[in-house]
C-alpha cells in the first residue's frame, strides 16, 4: 500500500481560517456615516469580538441580538431585522453596512427612519405591507419585549392591534399600506415620530 504524503504547504492551507474581512479606517467611515472614529472603534471592537471573520450571518446576528433582550425572546424579530440590512448577494453583512444602516436607523433624519421601519414591516420587499405582514411584525415585536412589556401583552395582542390600525393607516383601502400611508400615519402622530428615535417599531 503506497503512503500519501502530505507537504507543509498543503498542511497550512488545510489548517488556514478564513479570510477575515477588515473594514476602511475610523476615520474613512466616520465620513460617510454618523458616528465619530472614537465611536467606530468601539463599536468595531464589539463587533470584530462577536464576529472574528468581519463577516455576520443571520444566525451570529440572531446571537447577539437576542443578548439585549433577555426577558423575552428576540429571534424572529432579530430576522426581520437582519432581512432589511443583509448583503442580498450573499446573506451576510459586514461592518461597513452594519454601520451605515445603525447611523441611517439611530441618526439619520426622519424620513431615513421611516424608510427603514417600512423595509422592516414590508417583509418580501414588494413595495407593500400588507396586514399579514404587520401581523408577523408586531408579534415578533411583542415576543421580544416579553416580560417587559407595559401594558402586558396576551396571545392575541399582536392581532388586536393591528385589526385596531391597519383600515386606519391604509387609506385607499386597497388591502396594503405604502410608504406613503406610513409617513401620513407617523406624522400625526408626535409620540410615533419620537419613537422612531428609540427604534421601538411598533407602529
Amino acid at each position: 500500500m503506497k503512503c500519501a504524503y502530505v507537504t507543509e504547504e498543503e498542511l497550512e492551507e488545510s489548517t488556514t481560517l478564513p479570510p477575515r474581512y477588515r473594514p476602511e479606517p475610523p476615520d474613512a467611515l466616520a465620513r460617510a456615516c454618523r458616528f465619530t472614529p472614537h465611536e467606530i472603534k468601539l463599536m468595531y471592537r464589539g463587533f470584530k469580538q462577536e464576529c472574528p471573520t468581519g463577516m455576520v450571518d443571520e444566525e451570529s446576528f440572531k446571537n447577539i441580538f437576542c443578548q439585549f433582550f433577555p426577558l423575552g425572546d428576540a429571534t424572529q424579530y432579530a430576522h426581520y431585522v437582519f432581512n432589511t440590512v443583509k448583503h442580498k448577494q450573499n446573506g451576510k453583512l459586514n461592518f461597513e453596512e452594519f454601520l451605515e444602516t445603525l447611523s441611517r436607523v439611530a441618526r439619520g433624519s426622519v424620513q431615513e427612519k421611516l424608510s427603514w421601519v417600512f423595509a422592516l414591516y414590508d417583509v418580501d420587499g414588494d413595495g407593500r405591507i400588507s396586514r399579514a405582514e404587520m401581523l408577523a411584525v408586531v408579534q415578533a415585536v411583542y415576543e421580544l419585549l416579553g416580560r417587559a412589556a407595559v401594558p402586558p401583552v396576551s396571545q392575541t395582542s399582536a392581532k388586536d392591534h393591528v385589526d385596531r390600525i391597519f383600515h386606519l393607516m391604509d387609506v385607499d383601502a386597497d388591502g396594503a399600506v405604502s410608504p406613503e400611508e406610513l409617513a401620513r400615519w407617523c406624522a400625526r402622530d408626535p409620540a410615533l415620530l419620537r419613537s422612531l428615535d428609540t427604534l421601538d417599531t411598533v407602529l
